[in-house]
C-alpha cells in the first residue's frame, strides 16, 4: 500500500502537561477500492483526546498518534467501489485511530457521512461523538421513555448538552447539573427544564433538590460523564427501577457501588461505550448513525460550538479543554 504525507497535530510522548504534543508530517495510506480521501476543514476535540495524551484513557493508541476523533471536510478522492459519495461532497466523519486534526485523511467509506446542508463544517465536526454517545446511552442502553425524568450531570460539556437536547426531543423532563451558573444558563436555554449548580449547593446536596423536583421519587435515568462524588450522590436520588448510565469519569475518581443500594431500590448501573456498541452490533450501529444523521438533517439536533481555534493554535485549544472553559464543544478550523 502506498503512502503520502500530511501535516497533523501529534502526540509523541505521554505527559500530564501536554509537552509531548507538536505538529508533524504523518503518513496516510493511498485510496483503495472502499476508501475515500478527505481534505479536512474542521475537527473537534473531545475529553478522551486529552486523556489519551496523558495515558489515562481506556484505549491507548500506539505512539505517535494524531489527535482528533471526528471532523468534517471535502472529498478529494474516492475508491472505485464507493457509490454514495463523489469528489467535492461535503462530509463529516468519525476518525477513531486515524486523527482528524490534520490537513488530510484517508478513511473507509463506512466511517463517512454527508454533512447536513444546514450545518457549518464546524458544527458537522462537533456532531457525531457526542450525539452518538447520547443516543446509545439514553435510547439503546437507558431505554428512556416519554414522560420520564432525566438527570444529566456535566450538562455544559459536549456529551452533556447533547444528552439534554436529545432527552427533550424524546419527551423527558430534564434536570441538568453543572458547576457554573453562567454555563447552566446556556444549558437552560438549550432545553433543560431545571438546572442545579452542584458546586454552589454542596451544603444542601443536589439529591434533595432532585427529589423535590420529582415529588420525592428521584430521577428515572441518570446520565453521568462525571463519576466520583456525583455518582455517589446519584444513587441516593434515583427512582425505583431507574438506570444510571456510566459515561465517563471527568471528576478523576472511579466510584465504587455498595450493592445493597441497587438491591433495595431496584435500579441498574449501565456502562455506555457508543463505539463498542456499534462494533459489537454492526447493524444497530449503522442504524444509530442513520437516526442521529436524520435528526440533524431535519434540524432537530445542532451541536453547541462555543469557540473555534485555528489549526496552528491546536495546543491552545487542548489547554482550553483541559481548563474546562468550554460550553458544549470546541472546534479547530483547518484551512
Amino acid at each position: 500500500m502506498g503512502e503520502s504525507l500530511t501535516e497533523g497535530f501529534v502526540c509523541s510522548n505521554l505527559s500530564d502537561d501536554l509537552s509531548g504534543l507538536s505538529f508533524k508530517d504523518l503518513p496516510i495510506h493511498s485510496v483503495e477500492d472502499d476508501s475515500v480521501k478527505i481534505s479536512i476543514k474542521a475537527a473537534s476535540l473531545n475529553f478522551p483526546d486529552l486523556l489519551m495524551t496523558q495515558g489515562k484513557y481506556q484505549n491507548k493508541p500506539e505512539l505517535p498518534f494524531a489527535l482528533g476523533m471526528e471532523g468534517a471536510g471535502i472529498v478529494s478522492e474516492i475508491g472505485s467501489n464507493v457509490e454514495f459519495l463523489k469528489k467535492g461532497d461535503e462530509v463529516m466523519f468519525g476518525s477513531w485511530g486515524h486523527g482528524a486534526i490534520a490537513k488530510d485523511i484517508v478513511l473507509p467509506s463506512g466511517m463517512v457521512s454527508l454533512k447536513p446542508e444546514n450545518y457549518s463544517f464546524a458544527e458537522a465536526a462537533a456532531f457525531k461523538t457526542v450525539y452518538l454517545t447520547a443516543f446509545v446511552g439514553l435510547i439503546r442502553r437507558g431505554n428512556l421513555k416519554d414522560g420520564e425524568t432525566l438527570l444529566v450531570h456535566g450538562a455544559s460539556g459536549g456529551v452533556g448538552m447533547a444528552a439534554v437536547e436529545l432527552g427533550k426531543l424524546y419527551g423527558a423532563k430534564v434536570i441538568a447539573t453543572g458547576t457554573s451558573d453562567e454555563k447552566l444558563k446556556v444549558v437552560k436555554s438549550w432545553g433543560a427544564d431545571h438546572v442545579i449548580n452542584t458546586f454552589k449547593n454542596k451544603k444542601t446536596s443536589f439529591r434533595e433538590q432532585v427529589k423535590e423536583l420529582t415529588d420525592g421519587k428521584g430521577a428515572d435515568v441518570i446520565y453521568d460523564p462525571v463519576g466520583g462524588d456525583i455518582f455517589d450522590e446519584s444513587i441516593r436520588c434515583i427512582n425505583w427501577g431507574g438506570r444510571i448510565l456510566v459515561i465517563g469519569f471527568a471528576a478523576g475518581r472511579i466510584s465504587s457501588l455498595p450493592v445493597n443500594y441497587p438491591l433495595i431500590k431496584g435500579f441498574s448501573v449501565i456502562g455506555v461505550r457508543a463505539g463498542e456498541f456499534g462494533r459489537r452490533n454492526p447493524e444497530l450501529g449503522r442504524e444509530n448513525i442513520e437516526i442521529i444523521n436524520t435528526l440533524a438533517n431535519e434540524g432537530k439536533l445542532r451541536p453547541h460550538v462555543c469557540k473555534i481555534f485555528e489549526f496552528k493554535d491546536s495546543l491552545e485549544a487542548l489547554e482550553y479543554l483541559k481548563d474546562r472553559k468550554l460550553i458544549g464543544k470546541i472546534v479547530i478550523s483547518i484551512s
